[in-house]
This record gives C-alpha cells, structure tokens and sequence, in this order.
C-alpha cells in the first residue's frame, strides 16, 4: 500500500476514513495486482497500467469512480454515469449504508478486461 494514499485518507473526516480504508480493501482483493498512486491529488488504481477506479474525499461525500465501467448499470441515486459513459461513480455519503460487497462485483466486472 502507497503510503502517500494512507495519508490523503487518514485526513479525512472519521466517517469517510472508515469508507475508505473498506474500499481500499475490496480494490485489493479485487485487483490483487492492482498499483496503487496518489495521482491529482486522488489515490488511483490502474490494473496492467490501465485506470480501475478512483477514491475520492470531499465536504461531505466519497466518491468512488470506476473506469471501463459502461457495460454496467446504472443504480439511480447512487452508482451512475458522469463525465463519460465508461466512468461510474458511487456517491457514499455520511450514515448511508453501502453495499460493499455490489461495488466488489462491479470492479470486478469493469476490471476484468483490463489487460
């Protein structure tokens, strides 16, 4: 683990911490082989050194981006489309509960052909 990515998260608010540190762990057990930066100010995580997803901290949410993602589904109000159809956001916001174990199988969907 890049410890320049433990520090972005440990800055965070306590909430978006735990949100994380459990993202972080479902990239990794998704994407074993999965490198890890700090890139723009955003830990990122390329596979075979193409982009698989993207945590992201703000105010009041964690946004968790995945790339090649446009053969997945759209989930209103919670996993969508933003700046292109092959990127998809899951917005976590404080309280909410989140099904950790729909965005393994996403990632692990939108990474697969990533060679």
């Amino acid at each position: 683990m890049n410890p320049e990515v433990t520090q972005y998260i440990e800055k965070l608010q306590p909430w978006q911490v735990n949100v994380c540190h459990a993202l972080r762990e479902i990239i990794f057990e998704c994407i074993p082989e999965s490198e890890e930066r700090l890139q723009y100010g955003k830990p990122h995580y390329l596979k075979n050194g193409h982009y698989a997803c993207v945590i992201q901290g703000s105010k009041d949410k964690v946004s968790f981006v995945i790339f090649n993602a446009a053969e997945l589904e759209d989930i209103k109000g919670f996993f969508q489309s933003t700046t292109s159809p092959d990127r998809k956001t899951a917005t976590i916001k404080e309280g909410q509960d989140v099904d950790y174990s729909l965005l393994s199988q996403l990632l692990k969907r939108a990474s697969y052909s990533l060679q």
